[in-house]
């Protein structure tokens, strides 16, 4: 890909952050603009080392700013939106927040992409919009998209809204769909980072249920790569899963997360399962996969290298531990415990 400036919105979250970080050392000419809310999980240190780099320039703001946004586009030919509130038990409490940056924030930049005749509009999605998947069965770019939870449906709808726009006025637009990622910088309300961190504290590991929810993980390293590979060679209209294979049950994760960090399996702790929660994700990554992409990374390689991370960052998670989320952890699993249960191997 030749010379660019990519504008990504929400990269001072997890992906996002990674990506502006593989994007500047990858591509030697390209230039990234970095706009971000900086809400509780966008963190100006997830990209403490790039920031003085004169080929990346932060700008603090909200995606729903049709004002800023129309001041950024014209200086970018490449638009790459992160932007989104992610977490799905905050979505059951209040889905307000993702009604305004995943739907909202999505038409902003989309309808300023086309006043500004923006060459090029990447939108990440999640695997979440296809709804519960059975056994043996793995969603496909053309399935109906089926979200059953507040968050999904944000996400499903700013989808929707992307390919409306390609449709309708010929915005060059595509969509990618992730499965779940780890890797560094993820804030930690979120399933691997949180289950390291406690154990590293020797505290609870909460696991929904009996824990046999199945995810599929893939390493945000493989993440970012394949949005490079999209970026440089996918067509617009067209969506593409990006999977890493690696399905497993809740439980499993959790186990495999002691066995790395030498700690007993009696820290897992069943709590009260989450509302209308989905019991598998899997996606057919055929398309992407015929783009010449494949993920370096296998689960446990994946895992070890989050758990190594966490391991030796302490400085990054503990404030933010010890801080707002842990007011946020309190109310989020108080009263839900169903008892601490010595987990069983099998």
């Amino acid at each position: 890909m030749t010379s660019r400036t990519v504008l990504v919105t929400g990269g001072a979250g997890f992906i996002g952050s990674n990506f502006v970080r593989h994007a500047l050392c990858a591509h030697q000419d390209w230039r990234v603009i970095n706009l971000d809310k900086l809400t509780y999980a966008g963190n100006p240190a997830n990209l403490r080392d790039i920031e003085k780099d004169p080929r990346y320039r932060f700008v603090h703001g909200d995606v729903c700013d049709t004002a800023l946004v129309d001041s950024l586009l014209p200086q970018a030919d490449t638009v790459v939106n992160f932007a989104a509130e992610t977490h799905v038990d905050r979505s059951l409490r209040d889905e307000t927040p993702f009604v305004l940056t995943n739907v909202y924030g999505t038409s902003v930049l989309l309808s300023a992409a086309l006043r500004h005749k923006t060459p090029l509009f990447l939108h990440i999605s999640t695997d979440e919009v296809y709804g519960d998947m059975p056994p043996g069965a793995s969603a496909r770019e053309t399935d109906p998209l089926q979200p059953r939870n507040p968050y999904s449906a944000s996400k499903a709808s700013a989808d929707l809204m992307c390919m409306a726009f390609h449709t309708t006025h010929e915005l060059p637009v595509m969509v990618v769909r992730m499965t779940n990622n780890m890797g560094p910088y993820q804030y930690p309300e979120k399933a691997v980072p949180l289950f390291v961190t406690n154990a590293l504290d020797d505290k609870p590991l909460p696991v929904y249920g009996r824990g046999l929810q199945v995810r599929d993980w893939l390493y945000v390293d493989d993440a970012c790569e394949a949005l490079d590979i999209v970026l440089q060679h996918g067509a617009p209209g067209h969506i593409y899963n990006v999977a890493g294979g690696n399905e497993r049950p809740n439980i499993e994760t959790a186990r495999a997360i002691l066995r790395i960090l030498g700690k007993p399996e009696s820290l897992i702790t069943f709590v009260e399962d989450r509302k209308g929660h989905d019991q598998r994700y899997s996606l057919d990554a055929s398309r992407v996969r015929g783009l010449g992409w494949r993920p370096a990374h296998t689960f446990e390689t994946a895992l070890e290298q989050t758990a190594r991370w966490y391991r030796e960052n302490s400085q990054w998670w503990r404030p933010i531990k010890e801080g707002d989320f842990a007011q946020y952890y309190a109310r989020q699993y108080a009263g839900r415990s169903a008892g601490k249960l010595r987990a069983r191997k099998g």
